[in-house]
């Protein structure tokens, strides 16, 4: 088989991005032999520089150093920042891996708006811009020629968009609803085994690295709201954004009120509600497929040929969202 070399970019190079770089490095000759392409990382970027090597990057030498956060002592460092990188560095497809503002975008979106001007494809775990500007992206990548994917922004590894577009082409979306966040999860189930309070059941998420120092975008359903607007515009054709959807997260759940759901052969829930643009703690019964523990995400689809199907799986982690990142490659390397 003929051997195309890609180039990638990676724009920032946290959890998402170190865990690309194990994975390509593990799956580069699986990738040459199976699909013909010769996968190789020409720059990573990082706040306050880059390290760029038009031969490609050695990545497992890059992952070390970041993770001992030597990141800058990489022979091929340079102060090159990713908007200089986008507009002199010609690659074949970035990836946006960012953490961005939800009320802005920024910066991921400049990254991705930049990098379709310029003609290059763009793979997305980024929320935020899309949440922001999902049809002003679209629009863009449209008129640029450029493919914009973004199947890693929902559910980490669980395969939504890409289920849409490959698997349920004839069918109808009624309605998408389900769990989107797994620090939100984690902690609820929590809260109901062993019957402690949300502080302790926070305290613990962020011990093990589950929550964030500040939980706050989780725990109060901005992260999954910001995943509801990308199913709404994605699976359902709406056009919305962030500020369309009501939101309530998760810090007014008592043990009390889990308990009582218990009696009652309900356990409590933060459900993100495409069709209603609603996120909010719901009721579900036990043996409802969406109640999955720990941090499980789990959405299912209502259809009007397949009906309900119902996707669970990890929905963080770096290699487990890789390879949401990997399909959407794959898939534009096929388009190409």
């Amino acid at each position: 088989m003929k051997t195309k070399e890609i180039n990638l970019v990676i724009i920032g190079f946290g959890v998402i991005g170190k865990g690309f770089a194990e994975v390509l490095a593990d799956k580069h000759d699986f990738l040459r032999a199976n699909y013909g392409v010769d996968l190789k990382v020409t720059a990573i970027c990082e706040r306050d520089g880059s390290v760029v090597c038009k031969k490609g990057i050695d990545l497992d030498n890059v992952v070390e150093l970041s993770l001992n956060n030597n990141l800058k002592a990489h022979e091929n460092w340079t102060t090159l920042k990713s908007l200089d990188v986008i507009n002199k560095i010609r690659s074949d497809i970035v990836l946006e891996l960012t953490p961005s503002n939800i009320e802005t975008g920024q910066p991921g979106l400049t990254h991705i708006k930049e990098s379709l001007k310029r003609g290059m494809c763009v793979v997305t775990s980024n929320k935020a811009p899309l949440a922001v500007e999902f049809s002003q992206l679209q629009k863009l990548a449209k008129n640029s020629g450029a493919e914009l994917r973004y199947e890693a922004t929902v559910g980490g590894a669980l395969p939504l968009i890409n289920l849409r577009k490959h698997a349920l082409q004839v069918n109808n979306i009624n309605s998408v609803q389900g769990i989107l966040n797994g620090t939100c999860n984690y902690v609820l189930t929590k809260m109901a085994d062993e019957y402690v309070s949300m502080d302790v059941a926070l305290k613990e998420a962020q011990n093990l690295g589950i929550a964030e120092a500040d939980p706050s975008y989780d725990i109060n359903g901005i992260d999954t709201g910001a995943k509801v607007v990308i199913l709404a515009n994605s699976l359902l054709g709406m056009d919305v954004s962030f500020k369309d959807v009501a939101v309530t997260g998760i810090s007014d759940v008592t043990t009390e009120a889990i308990e009582l759901a218990r009696k009652h052969n309900h356990v409590i829930k933060l459900i993100g509600d495409v069709e209603r643009l609603d996120v909010s703690p719901r009721l579900v019964p036990i043996n409802h497929p969406l109640n999955v523990s720990g941090t499980l995400n789990a959405v299912t689809i209502s259809t009007d040929i397949a009906r309900d199907i119902t996707v669970i799986g990890p929905g963080a982690g770096g290699k487990e969202t890789s390879s949401s990142l990997f399909s959407d490659i794959i898939d534009i390397i096929r388009s190409k």
